[in-house]
């Protein structure tokens, strides 16, 4: 049987001519290189700066690192995310302060946003799942009324829209994922997008040891606090090279949720969770709610077809620990969450096969 991946990385000619032009200059650090793609990246999203780091959490720390946030400080955090997202705000030594998720959308619950503000809280980072945008309308709204630093975890969301805005460029900040299940990778690596000139220096400086320029790593002006979260010039030779397929990538993956959409409506215990694909949300991954998960995602290994299963909630990891019932739909949805095979490689086929196989296992289900 013909093995189905969650996702699969590809690669083409063009990185590999990139990569070899960073070898003959000798100097594969970050260069001209990062330079020219992080202006790619600006054309595409219609935002003044970008900054290229080592990745999307050391991209969420420096924003709240920029936004002045330290110890003692409390920034929201939705239950449902990758748990780097928490991690980042640890980082700074402020607390993460979790709250439960819409359980249409699996995004952080506004409501419960608001009443997880204290005089303490002095930051939002929603997270835009698969994808899916969070209610940013809302959430901007009420950062104005309590004068919060937002920063968008657009980890999953590279090009995605919501309300024909990208995201990543609504809030103070957005940071990217350029790791290997990314519609564009560099191997590991980041982006921080933003279109206020201030927050770019204070960003630029903080990433690179306090240096507003780049540096020598001799005879250098340290102004500030900085870190070492730099990008190379083989990262910038792929993610150049990635971005000539994106366009048909793009294409690929809304395709593969619509086929999903249609192939998979009215079984009883299954459902996909929404996409506004006509309004500009991609799908990074399709995801589904499903009965039985851990069963329906071992029927299909079985068949070849790979999922992934959600993560766990962030409460319910040991640094993290509070009790469930703080948590109702996190705690419920979590469990039956699932990835279904979403890679811009896949085939017509190959999605109508996977239908097949889950229509099977629930038609099995409803026999038993």
């Amino acid at each position: 049987m013909k093995n189905i991946p969650w996702w699969q990385p590809q690669f083409g000619e063009m990185e590999r001519h990139l990569i070899g032009d960073v070898l003959s200059n000798a100097f594969p650090n970050e260069g001209v290189l990062t330079g020219i793609f992080e202006k790619k990246i600006a054309k595409l999203l219609g935002v003044r700066h970008v900054l290229a780091v080592t990745s999307a959490t050391a991209g969420m720390f420096l924003s709240l690192k920029a936004a002045g946030i330290t110890q003692g400080d409390e920034v929201i955090v939705p239950d449902i995310s990758f748990i780097a997202t928490a991690n980042a705000v640890e980082m700074t030594g402020a607390k993460a302060i979790l709250a439960d998720v819409d359980p249409k959308t699996l995004t952080i619950d506004t409501k419960k946003i608001e009443r997880s503000i204290t005089k303490r809280t002095r930051a939002i980072i929603p997270v835009h799942v698969s994808g899916r945008g969070a209610d940013m309308k809302t959430i901007i709204t009420l950062a104005r009324k309590h004068e919060l630093f937002v920063i968008e975890d657009a980890a999953e969301a590279f090009m995605s829209k919501h309300e024909k805005i990208y995201l990543g460029t609504y809030g103070n900040t957005g940071c990217f994922s350029l790791s290997p299940a990314k519609t564009i990778t560099t191997g590991q690596g980041g982006l921080i997008v933003t279109s206020s000139d201030s927050l770019y220096l204070k960003l630029k400086m903080l990433k690179d040891q306090g240096r507003p320029v780049r540096g020598t790593g001799g005879d250098d002006i340290h102004p500030g606090l900085g870190f070492n979260f730099k990008f190379t010039d083989l990262q910038a030779a792929v993610g150049i090279g990635q971005l000539s397929y994106l366009k048909k990538r793009i294409t690929r993956m809304k395709k593969n949720y619509r086929l999903y959409k249609t192939g998979l409506e009215n079984i009883p215990g299954f459902s996909l969770l929404p996409f506004q694909i006509d309004n500009g949300e991609l799908p990074q991954w399709t995801d589904a709610l499903a009965d039985r998960r851990d069963e329906l995602d071992s029927y299909l290994k079985s068949k070849n077809i790979h999922c992934r299963r959600y993560w766990h909630p962030i409460h319910t990891q040991a640094y993290y620990k509070q009790s469930n019932t703080k948590f109702p739909v996190s705690t419920n949805s979590s469990p039956q969450a699932i990835w279904l095979p979403s890679s811009f490689t896949l085939t017509d086929k190959d999605v109508e096969d996977v239908c097949k196989a889950i229509r099977r296992f629930y038609s099995n289900e409803k026999k038993n």
